[in-house]
């Protein structure tokens, strides 16, 4: 198979109207997307297309390689084959913040931006996330919640149009959880970027996203469109059934869970 890792996906459009400028098909396209380890095919001829501004959620068993494919996405995993497709400007964010803990707030922000980017770009990333009162901080002065933010905004100032997640949320605890999920929500609906989430959390994948991948054996083995209106109620009938048939796709007995 040929390996073509981040090429920018095709520009050409089938619908475009007016003056409007070209705007690509995909946000992502992998096709063949085969990772081994040791000689073990940990994702396995992967097929997967994003939309340009469509909000992802991938779930999936520990180790069934969401974590790789997110990694490959983001380029720091290169030893494949297939063929991934992705935007130039692409921005991850991880479990663990990965602050440097001998550089300000601000500064961290702007950790491996090109040029000598001005400190206002950092201050309006920063403010965008809630964050700007911390801007001169030492990292070791936040909580977890203002150390994801500050991860999310040092993101966000590469202008993404692919922001991937990869459980930025596992680290924290219930109520900082739940507001760190709504500032994404609110981050993605005015950046209007594409996002993929990698998540073990079925709830926060069916309140956040479009859709719903889930992931086994090294594929994508189930598809789950969330048609819900935003913003979404966990107290809604319908969301608890979605949630449902997920937990059963991923082997979950709903009956003996409700008990």
């Amino acid at each position: 198979m040929a390996t073509d890792v981040h090429r920018p996906v095709n520009p050409q459009v089938t619908e475009v109207s007016g003056t409007e400028a070209p705007r690509p098909a995909r946000a992502v396209r992998v096709q063949g997307l085969t990772r081994s380890f040791d000689g073990r095919a940990v994702i396995d001829d992967l097929r997967l297309d994003v939309r340009p501004g469509e909000f992802v959620a991938l779930l999936g068993r520990s180790g069934c390689g969401k974590s790789t494919l997110l990694r490959i996405l983001a380029g720091l995993d290169r030893d494949i084959e297939g063929t991934v497709l992705v935007p130039r400007r692409k921005a991850v964010a991880f479990q663990a913040p990965r602050l440097m803990p001998w550089k300000k707030v601000w500064r961290n922000v702007l950790l491996g931006l090109p040029g000598k980017p001005d400190r206002t770009v950092a201050d309006q990333a920063l403010e965008e996330v809630g964050l700007s009162h911390r801007a001169d901080a030492w990292p070791k002065t936040l909580s977890g919640g203002e150390a994801q933010r500050a991860s999310l905004a040092r993101a966000l100032v590469r202008e993404p149009d692919l922001l991937l997640l990869d459980e930025p949320f596992g680290a924290l605890d219930a109520l900082t959880r739940i507001k760190a999920q709504r500032l994404v929500g609110e981050l993605w609906q005015r950046r209007g970027c594409a996002v993929l989430l990698v998540t073990h959390d079925v709830e926060e994948a069916v309140l956040l996203a479009d859709r719903v991948l889930v992931m086994d054996d090294g594929v994508i083995a189930h598809e789950q469109e969330i048609d819900l209106a935003r913003p979404r109620d966990i107290a809604d009938p319908r969301f608890a059934e979605i949630r449902g048939h997920l937990l059963a796709r991923l082997g979950v007995d709903t009956a003996a869970e409700a008990a």
